[in-house]
């Protein structure tokens, strides 16, 4: 009897323990951590929570132009990095790129570079401390963007924001609720030691303390004089205005690394843009007949402002073409990602093309080449496009609006453009009238995106609780899911290395200005279930669970990555991540696996390596230059010398080729035979179906 029992509970917990559709692994771990929290976890006891360095050094000394970097920053991946946090780190340096003048390169035998690596905690020096190798710890929990970027603004120079010399002014600090022995942490700097570089106090800032910091309980440390500021302080979404205003001070940066262009329509010059040859207009509107009523930048919410541009097809002949044309702009050479909006209420087969026109000593006048043509879809409604662009020197990006011969009621608008150097969101999801449905939805609702395919050919979806689960609510969770796809049968299982960004949009018209949340998890290959008897990333088939969509037609969906502490209802409420009650997620599932291999070191390094191993065989051989086995060894030395640098000079190359190979091949997209229910790269959809999970 008694075995019996324990068989019929061994096979209880096997039940349990199989993967499905329905399994969710948090990331977080059902916490939503911060810096400090994850340090202290980890036992550090670091300098205001994350800054290692002693507290003697002179505060003032940062502020010195000794300890500023160069503007391009060399950096070296150490292996004991998590791949995620890899991901992580190259697409926060995408930002600093996107945001500022300073740029990141892989370290090539500078004296002074940043060496990433994964420690104990989140913790960095501040400022170029002028020591070769800097570390900075990326480790266990600290792979979010904005963690990312608050720990090399440390690095860049930068302090935390209520440690000001005026913070008093703008927070209490409630010494009576702070652990015994961390008052240090809150400590303040007089302004002769410590700059704000002429910039606000900023509640937003990626370097302020969270509410709780320190905190002996639940109760706030820090307690802001404005109330409304009180769920601000703390954020790590990523940097604010005024810290971008602050680093690009200490940086005398003038313009960023990979911005290009960014135009709202808002001024009459319209951003320096042209009309083309062509027998119709284009026309800069705040209303236009058969819509939109409004701009998107403004939805009508300031007087006197919101226009975008419009071609109205209704008005013109069958085949009549509009072109309006960039100014003449020179981005980096390569890949760039052009976003903007476009609301359609023409005819489904009106046609708005996007160029780009170069110029060269052969073209004077410009040559033209396509790369979007866009008709149908959806109409009536504002809709986020990206696409993915390749301009090799000077030229313009051109829109071309063609009137089809179907009867139209309006035409094309475009608003809110932007340009970078630098690859594009390869989906979009638009959710609709969001603001209803987090007044609707209960706690363990999950309302799923349509599926998308990868680059390589990956099927996903996305999961998300608008209101959180049932364990955790009042809170957005987010969830990606491998799904089931035409490409399954040539493709590699389980699912190796592929990172996974999901990004609810803040809907700035700059993107410069956007603050989007971030999270990103990555499929490891070796990752089982929690009985070790299934592998997570595995085929869908053999690890989900069958799904049957309203039209009859079924696919399987596997276990869930994420975590339930995505974003705050509050957060939410405090930028636009909500715009004329719709939200925005962009997603990409892009191939990781070449960070697997180990950054090379630069030769120069791998030469003094060599030459120390030398000196120290050819010590040993003249000390015992009677003893043949000394000799044997001196030989075996050299040889192991030149070795190590023939192998790493081979491994670097090696390197490189795949980084510029991943580059080049970035924007290519697996041909699949065309099937309903799936969404290529760089389409859209609007909301899918929703369901009530267990939470």
């Amino acid at each position: 009897m008694a075995l019996r029992w324990i068989i019929l509970f061994f096979g209880l917990g096997l039940a349990a323990a199989k993967l499905t559709g329905e399994t969710e692994t948090d990331v977080d771990e059902g916490h939503d951590w911060d810096i400090f929290n994850i340090n202290e976890v980890a036992g550090l006891d670091l300098l205001e929570g994350d800054i290692d360095q002693e507290e003697t050094f002179s505060r003032n000394s940062i502020i010195g132009d000794k300890y500023r970097w160069p503007t391009t920053i060399p950096y070296y991946l150490e292996d004991s990095l998590e791949m995620n946090a890899k991901g992580g780190i190259l697409k926060a340096f995408d930002q600093y790129r996107l945001k500022t003048c300073i740029d990141f390169t892989p370290w090539k035998g500078e004296k002074n570079y940043i060496s990433v690596y994964k420690g104990s905690g989140c913790f960095s020096s501040v400022g170029n401390q002028h020591v070769g190798k800097q570390r900075l710890s990326i480790g266990k929990n600290c792979d979010r963007l904005g963690t990312i970027e608050h720990e090399f603004l440390h690095a860049l120079g930068f302090w935390h924001e209520q440690s000001r010399a005026d913070r008093d002014d703008y927070v209490n600090i409630m010494w009576d609720r702070i652990q015994p022995g961390k008052e240090n942490n809150f400590k303040k700097y007089d302004d002769k030691v410590s700059s704000a570089l002429g910039v606000a106090y900023d509640y937003g800032s990626v370097m302020h303390y969270s509410k709780t910091s320190f905190s002996i309980g639940s109760e706030p440390t820090i307690v802001t004089k404005i109330p409304h500021f009180m769920d601000v302080i703390g954020q790590r979404m990523g940097f604010s205005a005024s810290d971008l205003t602050k680093l690009n001070r200490l940086y005398n940066c003038t313009k960023s690394s990979s911005f290009v262009d960014s135009c709202d329509f808002e001024e009459e010059n319209i951003c320096g843009m042209i009309q083309g040859p062509g027998n119709a207009e284009w026309e800069q509107l705040s209303s236009a007949r058969g819509g939109p009523q409004t701009d998107f930048s403004n939805m009508g919410q300031c007087k006197g402002k919101g226009y975008f541009m419009h071609f109205h097809t209704a008005s013109a002949k069958p085949g009549d073409r509009a072109f309006l044309e960039s100014r003449l702009l020179y981005p980096k050479p390569g890949a760039q990602c052009l976003q903007f909006f476009l609301y359609k209420t023409g005819a489904d087969d009106d046609v708005l093309n996007i160029w780009v026109r170069e110029y060269d000593e052969a073209n004077p006048s410009g040559k033209l080449k396509l790369f979007k043509s866009i008709s149908g879809g959806v109409m009536g409604s504002w809709e986020l496009h990206n696409i993915n662009l390749n301009m090799t020197q000077k030229g313009r990006v051109v829109f071309e609006g063609v009137r089809g011969h179907s009867p139209s009621k309006g035409g094309f608008s475009l608003d809110d453009i932007n340009l970078s150097s630098t690859k594009c969101p390869q989906h979009v999801w638009h959710i609709r009238n969001i603001t209803r449905l987090l007044a609707t939805t209960p706690a363990g609702g999950k309302l799923y995106s349509p599926r998308f395919l990868s680059p390589a050919g990956y099927s996903f979806q996305v999961g998300v609780y608008l209101n959180g689960t049932r364990d955790s609510p009042g809170q957005m969770a987010a969830y990606f899911h491998l799904t089931s796809g035409p490409n399954d049968h040539k493709l590699k299982w389980p699912c190796p290395w592929q990172q996974a960004t999901m990004a609810l949009i803040d809907q700035q018209s700059d993107i410069r200005q956007q603050m989007n949340m971030h999270r990103m998890v990555t499929t490891d290959p070796d990752k089982k279930s929690s009985d070790g008897t299934e592998y997570y990333w595995d085929n869908p088939r053999k690890v989900g669970s069958k799904v049957t969509v309203s039209d009859g037609s079924y696919y399987y969906r596997g276990p869930g990555m994420g975590t339930s502490a995505f974003i705050t209802h509050s957060r939410l409420k405090s930028r636009n991540f909500i715009k004329g009650e719709d939200a925005f997620f962009v997603f990409s599932l892009e191939d990781i696996s070449d960070l697997q291999i180990s950054q090379p070191l630069p030769r120069s390094a791998v030469h003094a390596d060599a030459s120390l191993m030398m000196k120290a065989v050819d010590q040993g051989a003249r000390q015992g230059a009677a003893d043949n086995s000394m000799l044997v060894t001196a030989v075996a030395g050299s040889v192991a010398a030149v070795m190590l640098v023939v192998s790493m000079v081979i491994v670097g190359n090696a390197w490189r080729m795949r980084m510029r190979r991943r580059k080049q091949e970035s924007d290519k997209m697996v041909i699949i035979q065309d099937m309903f229910g799936f969404m290529e790269a760089n389409e859209h959809q609007n909301n899918c179906h929703y369901s009530m999970m267990s939470g």
